[in-house]
């Protein structure tokens, strides 16, 4: 590799050497230089139409990935606009580096044009945060971002560049990736685990978090298969199980079941890999509290940041390491033990199979005139895709539809946000729709949720990245609307919403659009819609006009 002219291009150099092969972004004169690298690079700049759809993307690529999704914005309005996804990324663990152009060096402390401090602003949602102030060290900052990123519990990383700095000569060398750990299992920590596992009556396995490959969610799914041992999946993440999986009893959080959260109180010996008892997967940090729960945790992160309740053992090691020690563990069980073990999973199975069944269109209630059911649009969907859909989600009301319904059989298949934050779900979309082009990818997105950055669907348009949108529009913000009714009932407040033709926002943007407004409508409109991804390669839209009255399935 020839040495870079300036350290925009040393920049560029550096995430080709780190594997990089798109970075998303909304450009800016504060970091030409770098723009200058990419030029003829090899890799793929997609030019987003606003830095929240960029730096959703980013943080959409690192989930799908496990490698750092980058993202490449200018300073002030630029940094703030991006923000939403650092967050995401830090309550996630997700692994994303963003490039913030900033004010050359001269005009810093004079409250210069978009001028704005990025380690106050970012300091308390980034695992770290780096100013370029040496052309010279522009590689080395990418490599140590890059490790930052991705080691112990993954996260944002936040790169400032000064726009004067990065057009300097750049005359130090090119630093390759940093090895990162992935922890261990000591023979003593699996022999005590297993023996846990062996004398226990109600054992349960938690999945979750970040640092998973598809081998190893194959190997956890095949340790708690074999040993029939129930397992339950954290919010938003429940991909590492496959949905058809005896052992798969579902998700906790926010739509979960009660089985599931019954199961997860009462267990008598919990395993986590990758997740940890936090808000949401304990009700508010109401289960699993008491101090003599037997709770091992398998984490990569030595802090367990968002834990709660008791810790009997932490076993420091990433999914990817315990699944290499655990892989043919048996526990040696006996024909009675099984057999209890059985009945103890059968509950929260059942309980989960009855949530995931849309089940007869006639059993549902009635809707008014002009309006349809979603879960018959959902419910013609599955019937149509394959096992190896991607499904994408916002956050709100809606996302119980692919929570509940869509499959997911493979890992990676489902990305979302455990922030609960909106305009997600396009922008993931786009990102996923690049990173497995092999794949259908469908978002499922709210009415409020799809316009924050519906937008993105030219980005989609021009970067060849079909995808499908079931757009769910009961006219309202709807989980703020039921918890406003139950606060406040009859009181409606700040929650209605007058909305466009989503179908005929597809077409201006280039893309395919339906309609459906009775159940009726809604096999043809599937079919139509998904041969406008699969055969035309063209982003789709589903419009379902649905009634106030069914918020959930």
């Amino acid at each position: 590799m020839s040495t870079p002219r300036h350290a925009g291009q040393a920049i560029v150099d550096s995430l080709a050497l780190h594997g990089v092969q798109r970075v998303f972004s909304v450009p800016g004169e504060s970091y030409l230089a770098v723009l200058d690298g990419l030029h003829g690079s090899g890799i793929e700049n997609v030019v987003c139409r606003q830095e929240g759809g960029a730096a959703y993307m980013a943080e959409a690529h690192g989930k799908f990935t496990g490698e750092p999704g980058v993202a490449m914005v200018t300073r002030g309005p630029g940094a703030a606009n991006a923000y939403v996804a650092v967050h995401s990324a830090w309550q996630d663990g997700t692994p994303m580096v963003l490039f913030v152009g900033l004010v050359p060096v001269a005009d810093r402390m004079r409250e210069s044009f978009q001028e704005f401090d990025p380690h106050a602003w970012f300091g308390t949602q980034a695992k770290r945060v780096f100013v370029l102030d040496e052309a010279g060290r522009a590689s080395e900052v990418v490599a140590e971002a890059f490790f930052a990123a991705k080691s112990g519990r993954p996260g944002p990383v936040i790169v400032g560049l000064p726009e004067d700095v990065i057009t300097h000569e750049f005359t130090g060398r090119l630093v390759r990736p940093l090895p990162v750990a992935e922890g261990a299992v000591s023979p003593r920590e699996l022999e005590q685990l297993r023996a846990a596992l062996a004398g226990a009556e109600k054992p349960l396995i938690f999945v979750g978090g970040q640092r998973w490959t598809p081998e190893a969610a194959q190997v956890i799914t095949a340790f708690a298969e074999a040993n029939g041992i129930p397992v339950v999946q954290d919010w938003h993440a429940a991909d590492r199980i496959p949905s058809g999986s005896p052992v798969n009893i579902g998700s906790l959080g926010y739509g979960r079941s009660a089985a599931a959260a019954r199961m997860f109180d009462e267990a008598d010996v919990l395993l986590a890999i990758g997740a940890v008892p936090t808000d949401v997967p304990t009700d508010g940090f109401t289960l699993r509290q008491r101090e003599d729960a037997v709770n091992f945790l398998v984490s990569i992160d030595t802090t367990l940041r968002g834990r709660s309740g008791a810790v009997t053992g932490h076993i420091v090691a990433s999914p990817v390491a315990f699944a290499e020690a655990a892989e043919g563990l048996d526990l040696g069980l006996s024909a009675a033990q099984a057999a209890a073990w059985d009945a103890w999973r059968a509950a929260g199975r059942g309980a989960q199979t009855a949530l995931s069944t849309i089940g007869d269109y006639a059993q549902l209630p009635a809707t008014r005139e002009g309006t349809a059911h979603m879960s018959v649009v959902i419910g013609e969907l599955l019937a149509r895709i394959p096992d190896d859909v991607v499904s994408t989600v916002g956050a709100g009301n809606h996302t119980a539809w692919a929570q509940w319904f869509l499959p997911a059989s493979v890992f990676p298949s489902q990305l979302g946000t455990r922030n609960g934050s909106m305009g997600y779900s396009i922008a993931s979309a786009v990102a996923a729709a690049k990173a497995a082009p092999e794949r259908l990818v469908v978002a499922v997105c709210g009415d409020g949720e799809f316009l924050m950055n519906g937008q993105e669907l030219a980005t989609a348009v021009q970067y060849d990245a079909p995808l499908l949108a079931v757009v769910m529009d009961n006219g309202q913000y709807g989980t703020i609307r039921d918890h406003q009714e139950r606060h406040f009932p009859g009181r409606v407040s700040g929650t209605q919403l007058s909305n466009p033709d989503f179908a005929a926002f597809a077409r201006v943007f280039g893309g395919h659009g339906e309609t459906v407004t009775a159940d009726d409508q809604a096999a043809g409109a599937v079919e139509r819609a998904l041969k406008a991804v699969t055969d035309q390669r063209i982003p789709a839209i589903i419009h379902v006009v649905t009634d106030q009255q069914i918020a959930l399935p």
